[in-house]
């Protein structure tokens, strides 16, 4: 028995790790499908009228879509400068580049309320109006940094014999770039865009300081917190929830595929 447990204690952690994990989740899950009241604390039924109308709750479905407005929009231009700012750091020897991979590493690296003061700081003594221009701003500035990375890590692994192969063949540097690099780094950018996404929807300290009279769905939720959260919000929650796992195992499916298809 004692040889057992010591043979299979790695699996009885992973199955402790994923329950302590999933566990919020799980709660968040099944009150969305609660009856509830005004608060969504205590179980009284089940029913899909909340998930039939995500809606019901006063201002949740606003939050939600000022939320998505300004995730696609911080994701679009972080995704892009980052892109840029990674192959000009792979790519490129030149004068401060140390400085700026290590510049790119400190909104990483700094806690999120100090940032959140800066910019704060920064945007009243610029006299800009704080709503939506200033969080997309600020999301942008510490999403940059995690697109930095991740499309590093890609290009990393990229092999130049396929580059230059292109080049023995007369491709130009756009044709080359755009039929053998690009292609190559698309799913580290993909990556890189739904990890900058996932961090602009979910982002609540920095987009208290700068939001104004915008209000988010964590806004929403943090201030829906003192008289209830509505069952509408664990609806969003779980759906959001639901949206990432399916994109994440379509992706898998589709590598898998395709890896079996090079196989054969």
């Amino acid at each position: 028995m004692i040889r057992w447990i010591r043979s299979h204690w790695l699996h009885f952690y992973a199955v402790l790790a994923f329950a302590y994990l999933l566990t919020p989740v799980a709660y968040v899950m099944v009150f969305s499908f609660n009856r509830s009241g005004k608060s969504n604390l205590v179980w009284r039924g089940f029913t899909f009228d909340n998930w039939t109308n995500p809606c019901g709750a006063p201002g949740v479905c606003g939050a939600v879509v000022n939320s998505l407005k300004i995730g696609l929009s911080a994701t679009v231009i972080a995704t892009v400068l980052g892109t840029m700012i990674a192959f000009a750091l792979t790519r490129n020897r030149f004068r401060g580049r140390t400085t700026t991979n290590l510049l790119l590493f400190l909104p990483m690296a700094t806690p999120e309320v100090v940032l959140a003061a800066s910019l704060l700081a920064l945007f009243l003594n610029m006299k800009l109006p704080l709503g939506y221009p200033t969080i997309v701003i600020a999301h942008v500035m510490f999403s940059i940094s995690f697109v930095v990375v991740a499309v590093k890590a890609r290009i990393a692994t990229l092999d130049p014999r396929l580059e230059q192969a292109a080049a023995d063949l007369y491709a130009t540097e756009w044709q080359t770039f755009r039929r053998i690099t690009l292609p190559l780094v698309a799913p580290g950018i993909a990556g890189a865009a739904l990890l900058a996404f996932s961090l602009s929807f979910d982002d609540f300290i920095i987009t208290n300081f700068v939001s104004g009279n915008v209000n988010t769905f964590p806004k929403f939720v943090y201030t829906s917190a003192q008289r209830g959260i509505s069952a509408q919000a664990y609806v969003v929650g779980a759906f959001m929830f639901i949206l990432a796992l399916t994109i994440v195992g379509v992706g898998e499916f589709l590598r898998s595929r395709r890896a079996r298809s090079l196989a054969s």
